[in-house]
């Protein structure tokens, strides 16, 4: 069986245990210089990158209507559903819950998932006396009524464009884009919100997409060295418009990491942190050092086992390549076996 041996990289050379002379005289097989054994274990691919420990996706708040701003809140604070977020003309804006952004007055003969999403929201609150679903009835509006005299609005029974915010959840005010007093139109930001869970942020290069999968379990590595388990909550694509004249646009990704373990950042309002990603992972298979590997000439990979009787060589299936080692699976081949490697 002709061999080449097969590296780090697995860049084949000629295999040369002894010179020629000495190998025309061998007449059995050589123990090799070195060994290493074979192990059974958990083989994980995983990369590193910087991220930013912080409040995760920032929005932004834009005026509905034109008018002049009343009331504005502090950055850092927090609002939950019902609360106002700000005012303009003295009327309020209020925070709902919601995946939908309000895009259009909603009123009795509306239908669509905006309504049924106003109506969760109106349940949630305390108000009854309509079936939430996506129909916006009489009975709806009769809630609404009372919804806006709780509010100081005017009791129309229709919800009008600036009324209400749809947001994911509670939100966090990030800044604030303008001042009691100033006029504003609509469009115009009011002010820029996030969630209020910490969470982490990470760029990566538009080839690495195979890391960032939605759901997927990362390692957070905090300041002082401690980790903590995170999840993987949003990916986006970012376009990075090019810097110069002569430069090109770049694709990037921007990953959201959400860390259940809330009370391990306390001692962080922001920081610098490093995120490990798993792209493959493979449990309780046997691996061997990469440069355990010998190329065959005919195809394929062995490695050069070590027993009592001498070495021999012995073809292997391959697998999963990580750290340093590689995943294994042939005859023979089993925990604890002594395989040849290079000085």
């Amino acid at each position: 069986m002709a061999l080449l041996a097969a590296g780090g990289v697995l860049t084949a050379v000629l295999l040369t245990r002894t010179d020629n002379s000495q190998a025309a005289d061998q007449s059995g097989p050589i123990a090799p210089v070195n060994t290493a054994k074979v192990t059974q274990q958990t083989l994980k691919d995983t990369e590193s990158a910087d991220g930013e420990l912080g409040y995760g996706t920032t929005s932004t708040a834009s005026a509905r209507t034109p008018g002049t701003i009343t009331g504005v809140p502090e950055s850092g604070q927090q609002f939950h559903r019902g609360q106002p977020l700000y005012s303009i003309d003295n009327k309020p804006t209020t925070l709902l819950y919601g995946a939908l952004p309000a895009y259009r007055r909603l009123t009795t003969g509306s239908e669509g998932p905006d309504v049924l999403q106003l109506e969760q929201n109106l349940e949630a609150l305390g108000y009854d006396g309509f079936t939430v679903d996506d129909e916006y009835t009489s009975n709806t509006a009769e809630a609404v009524e009372q919804w806006q005299e709780d509010r100081g609005l005017t009791e129309t029974g229709s919800v009008e464009l600036g009324q209400v915010l749809f947001a994911a959840g509670p939100v966090r005010v990030e800044s604030v884009q303008t001042q009691e007093g100033a006029q504003i139109g609509p469009g115009q930001p009011v002010l820029r919100y996030t969630g209020t869970k910490k969470a982490v942020t990470v760029t990566l290069e538009a080839a690495d997409l195979r890391l960032a999968k939605k759901g997927a379990v990362v390692d957070v590595t905090l300041p002082d060295d401690s980790t903590v388990e995170g999840r993987v909550e949003k990916v986006s694509t970012v376009v990075v418009p090019a810097s110069g004249q002569d430069q090109e646009a770049t694709t990037e990704l921007e990953v959201i990491v959400a860390i259940d373990n809330q009370k391990a950042l306390a001692n962080y309002p922001t920081a610098s942190v490093d995120v490990t990603f798993t792209a493959s992972e493979r449990k309780n298979v046997l691996t061997v050092p990469v440069a355990a590997l010998l190329a065959l000439s005919e195809g394929g990979f062995g490695v050069e086992v070590s027993d009592d009787t001498g070495t021999r060589y012995v073809p292997v299936k391959t697998g999963l390549f990580a750290g340093g080692r590689v995943e294994i699976s042939g005859s023979g081949i089993k925990a604890g076996l002594a395989v040849g490697v290079p000085k």
